[in-house]
């Protein structure tokens, strides 16, 4: 059993920086896909790893989308916190931006959704805190990410159909 028996979406609230530089860029001086993935994948599992106050590993990430570059030279900020929970598993929303530190100017570049699973010190998945969300802004994030994730989920099933 976890040491708590809640926790909320806060505790696991993460936020990364990564200033985009030549190793990390295509031939167009833009992010590589794969690296943005990277970012991702560490930041929302420091948020599952956070909440639920065990090590976590990678089960699943939806669907992803690339909606703008990430030029050099930018600073790509990553966030991620938790929206679900199962009994092991751990449903984590990671968004990233691009940031032009001269300016100031921020764009949304990417998002989606992970699932990790926590895992007790023998590798054995293990119970997880249930999501509270005790303020009205929790509560805003919570439910804007599950209606965001079943949108997204919908206009997968119909691009197979």
């Amino acid at each position: 059993m976890t040491d708590v028996e809640a926790a909320t979406l806060m505790d696991s609230y993460t936020e990364m920086t990564e200033l985009l530089l030549p190793n990390d860029t295509n031939n167009l001086g833009r992010a590589l896909g794969g690296a943005v993935l990277h970012w991702m994948d560490i930041c929302g599992a420091i948020a599952a790893m956070r909440f639920s106050n065990h090590q976590c590993v990678t089960a699943s990430m939806d669907h992803v989308d690339f909606i703008s570059p990430i030029d050099l030279g930018e600073v790509a900020v990553v966030e991620a916190y938790v929206f679900a929970t199962g009994r092991t598993s751990i449903d984590v929303k990671v968004d990233v931006r691009a940031e032009d530190p001269r300016s100031g100017e921020e764009r949304q570049t990417t998002t989606s959704f992970f699932t990790f699973v926590a895992l007790d010190e023998d590798g054995t998945p293990t119970p997880v805190p249930e999501l509270e969300c005790p303020t009205e802004n929790q509560e805003a994030l919570r439910d804007g990410a599950r209606k965001q994730r079943l949108e997204q989920l919908s206009d997968v099933a119909e691009r197979i159909d």
